[in-house]
Order: structure tokens, then C-alpha cells, then sequence
């Protein structure tokens, strides 16, 4: 009898006690939200842009930077870092300083240097012909060069031939890129001429654009021993180009000054070309991180509109929540549908923004002539970071629609 009892007592218990509720899979968990998105799309749509402008703009900085920076490496391993130069300084009177005449011969003797040119800076003026106003120059430089100055600079010929031991002896010029435009010269040969210090110069050759010398594209290059015998140059070099072997860069800086001017090595500048055009990439990285920054505002409002859009949507569909309630949804149910809806939402809006921002950098890059390089972490950090927003933005709402009660929440229409 007293089994009987208990066993019936265990029964009643059983039945007393309340079913576990279903847990939603999470097949089930993405079409609830995504039916919820469905209902809205336009609403949607707009959440989803706010978070893609944001995500768009933080790519494209990372990626037109990076691409930026991948072109710089390129020009940099075409033209070479081992470029330096040596120009005359200040004396310790204040007045402008001149390098000795000798100063490239001492500087070929250094044992690391791979090669020795130079320039020397006359007072002479360039015009298309005689007829042009004197004070009209358009701020184009004449100057003495070497014969081996390409070797040095590494600069290319576009037309004609660079100066000889022939051609450098007589009234024969080599104009630089922006030298040729301003004079309205497009081709070298034997009939172009301009007029230069007072003679007739033929132009022999025309000059690409030389990204670590950009000097040379404004000016007009004539031979050393031309220079001294007709235009009154002084033989003084105002620009020493010296290659040095990669591995003794450094040594060969550091001893360039004494090495040139072994009375006054304070009077001698010595500059790293490739070190200004690393000064460039920089202060583009700063104007890249001012951008990235503002991107990241841009995701911050978009974030913001996805919480609007949550908030409204718990407003709008309380009925449906009450409804759910009672046909036993539970309230972790309840939020896991809505934040699954501003993760969806978020996640509609990052993949986009990524695909709009590698957009934008392709184009941009190849406007530009660069590769375009979008790295892998800006693409996966910008889907994370929508991921995150989302879930942040959408937390409060998911919570606030658990809450409800189902009486409540049903007498709502």
C-alpha cells in the first residue's frame, strides 16, 4: 500500500513538474530574424547604408593607403635608396657657401661609393627664342652637368641622347620634362633649338620625369666645359649625386660632408632624396588616419540608426511579441529573434560597405596608376567591427522586447 502511494506521489511530481522550453536552432534562429528584416525592407535598406558608408570609408582609407604605400615600395625598389646628395650650406657668417671644385673627384675616392656626379647651378636663362622677354623665365634653371649624371640620378632619355664627350663641348642642351613643356619642346633633334644665355642651343635630348631629383625637371642641362666658356659659369658644383653600395649607406652619409669640403665640413648638406619621398608617405599616413577616424564616426551613426531601427521595430511589433509569448516563447527566444535581426542587419551593412569600399579603392588606385592592395584584416575587421556595433546597438531593443508582458503586449494594436 505504501509503495502504491509513493509511486504515485513520484508520478504526480512528474507531471507537476514544468516542460524545458524548445531551444530554437539556429537555422530557425536566422529566418525568424531575417523574416522580421522582410517586413521593413525599406526601413532596412537605410539602417543598412548608414552602416556601409561607414564601413565603405574605413576601407577605402586602409586600402587606397596601403596601395599607396605598395606603389611607394615599388618606385623606391626601381629607383633605389642608395641615392645621396651633396649641396653646399651656410657659412658661419650667415652668406651662401660653395662646394670646392674638387669636391667629386675627393668623393670618387670613397671606396663604397658606386658613382659620382654632378651639377653646377649658372646664371643663365632659357626662352624659346630671342624674341621672348627677358623677365619672362617661367622659373626655368640652367646648369653645367657631367656626362655621367644618368648613372648617378638614374634618369631616363624620352628623345634624343644624353650629352657625350663630344656634345658636351658645345652649344648642345638637355631639357628636363617640365623644362620641355613650358618651352613648348616635344621632340630633340638637330633642328630644335632655344635660346640659352644669349646663344643658340640645339637640343639633343628630353628628359622623364625623375621622382628623386624632381630639380632636373625644371632644368635646362648643358656640358661642363660649354658652361664655362660661354656662360660664364665658375666651375663650382651646387649638387654632388653620389650612389652609394646598399649595405654602406650610412657609412658613406656620414662621411660625405668632410669628404667634400675637408676645410669647412659644417658648410655641406648631405640628403637621402628616398628620405623625402618616405616624409610624403607619412604625412599622406596622417591624413589617411584622420580619415579612418571619421570613418569610424560614420559607423558610429550608422550603429546608431540600426538601433533606431530595432527600438522602432520592438514599438511596432508588440502585438506579434505578445502573441508569441503566449504560444510559449520564452523570453530568451524573444531576444535571440531580435538581436539576431540587428545582427543580420549589421552584418547586411558591413559585407556591403567591404564591397563598396574595395570598390572605391580599385578605382581610385587604378585612376592613379597604383596596384591595389586591400589587406585581408581591413575587410575582416570591418565585418567584425559591424558585428559588434550591431550587437551593441541591438541588445537594449532584444531586451526591451523580452520584457514585455504577454497581457500587455497582446492589448496593444
Amino acid at each position: 500500500m505504501s509503495d502504491t502511494k509513493t509511486a504515485a506521489t513520484v508520478a504526480a511530481g512528474t507531471l507537476r513538474k514544468p516542460p524545458k522550453p524548445a531551444r530554437m536552432p539556429p537555422t530557425d534562429v536566422l529566418r525568424v530574424g531575417g523574416s522580421g528584416l522582410r517586413s521593413r525592407p525599406m526601413r532596412v535598406f537605410l539602417s543598412a547604408l548608414g552602416i556601409a558608408i561607414g564601413i565603405a570609408a574605413m576601407v577605402a582609407v586602409v586600402g587606397i593607403s596601403t596601395s599607396s604605400t605598395e606603389d611607394l615600395n615599388r618606385r623606391l625598389a626601381a629607383l633605389g635608396t642608395n641615392l645621396l646628395t651633396v649641396t653646399p650650406g651656410t657659412s658661419f657668417s650667415g652668406e651662401g657657401a660653395h662646394l670646392p671644385a674638387e669636391s667629386v673627384k675627393m668623393i670618387r675616392n670613397i671606396s663604397e661609393a658606386e658613382s659620382v656626379s654632378a651639377i653646377g647651378r649658372t646664371n643663365a636663362k632659357v626662352y624659346r627664342n630671342d624674341h621672348v622677354p627677358k623677365q619672362e623665365t617661367g622659373g626655368l634653371t640652367v646648369a653645367a652637368t657631367r656626362t655621367d649624371l644618368p648613372t648617378s640620378v638614374g634618369t631616363d632619355i624620352v628623345s634624343g641622347s644624353w650629352l657625350n664627350t663630344a656634345s658636351n663641348r658645345y652649344p648642345a642642351v638637355v631639357l628636363g620634362s617640365k623644362a620641355a613643356q613650358q618651352l613648348g619642346v616635344d621632340r630633340a633633334g638637330p633642328d630644335i633649338q632655344v635660346w640659352l644665355g644669349g646663344h643658340w642651343f640645339t637640343v639633343v635630348g628630353l628628359l622623364a620625369p625623375n621622382q628623386l631629383v624632381p630639380t632636373l625637371d625644371s632644368t635646362a642641362l648643358v656640358g661642363w666645359p660649354v658652361a664655362e666658356r660661354l656662360l660664364d659659369f665658375d666651375g663650382y658644383p651646387t649638387a654632388i649625386y653620389t650612389r652609394a653600395q646598399d649595405s654602406s649607406v650610412g657609412e658613406v652619409q656620414s662621411v660625405l660632408g668632410a669628404t667634400a669640403n675637408p676645410e669647412a665640413p659644417s658648410e655641406v648638406e648631405v640628403s637621402r632624396p628616398s628620405d623625402a619621398l618616405a616624409a610624403k608617405q607619412a604625412t599622406d599616413d596622417a591624413l589617411s588616419g584622420l580619415l579612418l577616424g571619421l570613418g569610424g564616426v560614420a559607423l558610429l551613426v550608422g550603429g546608431v540608426g540600426v538601433a533606431n531601427t530595432m527600438v522602432i521595430s520592438v514599438l511596432e511589433r508588440r502585438s506579434e511579441i505578445g502573441l508569441r509569448r503566449s504560444l510559449g516563447a520564452t523570453r530568451g527566444q524573444i531576444r535571440t529573434q531580435f538581436l539576431a535581426e540587428a545582427l543580420l542587419l549589421s552584418a547586411l551593412g558591413g559585407l556591403g560597405g567591404v564591397v563598396l569600399g574595395i570598390g572605391v579603392t580599385t578605382g581610385y588606385a587604378a585612376y592613379q596608376g597604383w596596384p591595389t592592395v586591400v589587406p585581408v584584416w581591413a575587410m575582416a575587421g570591418g565585418v567584425g567591427a559591424t558585428l559588434v556595433i550591431g550587437g551593441l546597438a541591438g541588445f537594449y531593443p532584444a531586451v526591451r522586447a523580452a520584457r514585455l508582458p504577454p497581457t500587455e503586449a497582446l492589448a496593444t494594436t
